[in-house]
């Protein structure tokens, strides 16, 4: 349990460590605190309780909830940290809960939301099928492979295209950090939805322009984002599919594009990758390394996560390798960043 905090027990806690049994249970009911966290998200609790606190009462009337049940899922949100309460009436927002706010930068509202959806827990549901079959279940439990599902949901599409964002603001600068623009002019940004991390490369590079490439819907959030950060006039949204063609480019930044797909599909993207570099050019791949077995770590839960929606997987740095090679590139040189995220730098062979 070293990665995650005891579920059921707020930071800070005084209780007792639990044995075996204890633990099971939690691990048992763990996706209980995955519907809070949504639920929450969903309804802005912490943008209610934000900054003076609320009744349960004040959030039902701005919600148009039912007061009991709004008390009583505040008062589990208490018992988890989420929020605290002085007199057992009135409800105040931790740290915690705020990282779900919506006017905070980098708020993790959509990721919590889209993390607790059903195309996420149905497939998850169905895992035990995958391990039977070496399929994924996605299909069978959405009625439609994953991204094919997606595609008739726009809400959902929307959700999941905001995930993705808010996971990048707050991994952009880590990974910029590391990124080496050596003499690059443009970067292109493949599959990289709202655009923040080869925009945030672009506001600490001035000289370089910046691309993102991506499915037509993600354009509208690209260009707003590329304007909020004030990076218009050397940014474009190219609509399109990376199976098809790449823009030409001196980086290609692929970042949690290939842990999606399988290797002859991530092999086929990287060579796509590889005919659009210009002279000198790289690739650069921004994925969750696997260690060693028994490491514990968030890698080989999300490999899971990848079994249960997608075709593809989590990989060790030297099964990249691997895929670099079939592709005509050359690893060059794996970064670590202050998150969890690595940096592998390819180029052709």
């Amino acid at each position: 349990m070293a990665l995650f905090e005891h579920p059921f027990v707020a930071a800070g806690s005084a209780r007792p460590p639990v044995g075996d049994t204890g633990r099971m249970m939690q691990m048992m009911t763990g996706y209980w605190v995955t519907q809070v966290v949504r639920t929450a998200a969903e309804l802005r609790i912490a943008d209610h309780l934000h900054p003076g606190g609320a009744t349960a009462a004040e959030v039902a009337a701005a919600e148009s909830l039912d007061p009991d049940s709004t008390f009583r899922f505040l008062r589990a949100c208490a018992s988890l940290g989420l929020a605290t309460s002085t007199d057992g009436k009135r409800f105040e927002s931790t740290s915690l809960l705020d990282t779900l706010r919506t006017d905070k930068p980098g708020s993790l509202r959509d990721l919590a939301l889209w993390g607790g959806a059903e195309s996420h827990w149905l497939p998850w549901g169905r895992l035990a099928d995958a391990i039977r079959t070496g399929t994924t279940p996605a299909g069978a439990a959405l009625g439609a492979p994953f991204f094919d599902w997606l595609a008739t949901r726009p809400r959902e599409a929307e959700v999941f295209t905001n995930s993705m964002t808010a996971m990048t603001h707050n991994l952009a600068h880590q990974l910029a950090d590391v990124i080496d623009i050596k003499d690059a002019e443009v970067a292109v940004d493949v599959g990289g939805a709202g655009g923040n991390l080869v925009q945030t490369l672009m506001r600490r590079h001035p000289g370089l322009t910046g691309m993102v490439l991506d499915l037509p819907h993600a354009g509208t959030e690209a260009d707003a984002s590329a304007e909020s950060l004030g990076v218009t006039d050397r940014f474009a949204f190219v609509g399109g599919d990376f199976f098809d063609q790449v823009p030409s480019g001196d980086l290609h930044l692929l970042k949690f594009v290939l842990h999606d797909w399988d290797d002859d599909a991530c092999v086929r993207i990287l060579r796509n990758c590889r005919e659009a570099l210009r002279p000198g050019g790289r690739v650069l791949v921004m994925e969750l390394l696997i260690d060693e077995v028994g490491k514990p770590g968030l890698e080989p839960l999300m490999d899971l996560n990848m079994m249960a929606l997608l075709t593809g997987r989590e990989r060790s740095a030297e099964e990249f390798e691997a895929l670099f090679h079939r592709a005509g590139l050359e690893l060059v040189k794996v970064s670590s960043s202050a998150s969890l995220v690595s940096v592998l730098e390819a180029a052709p062979v």
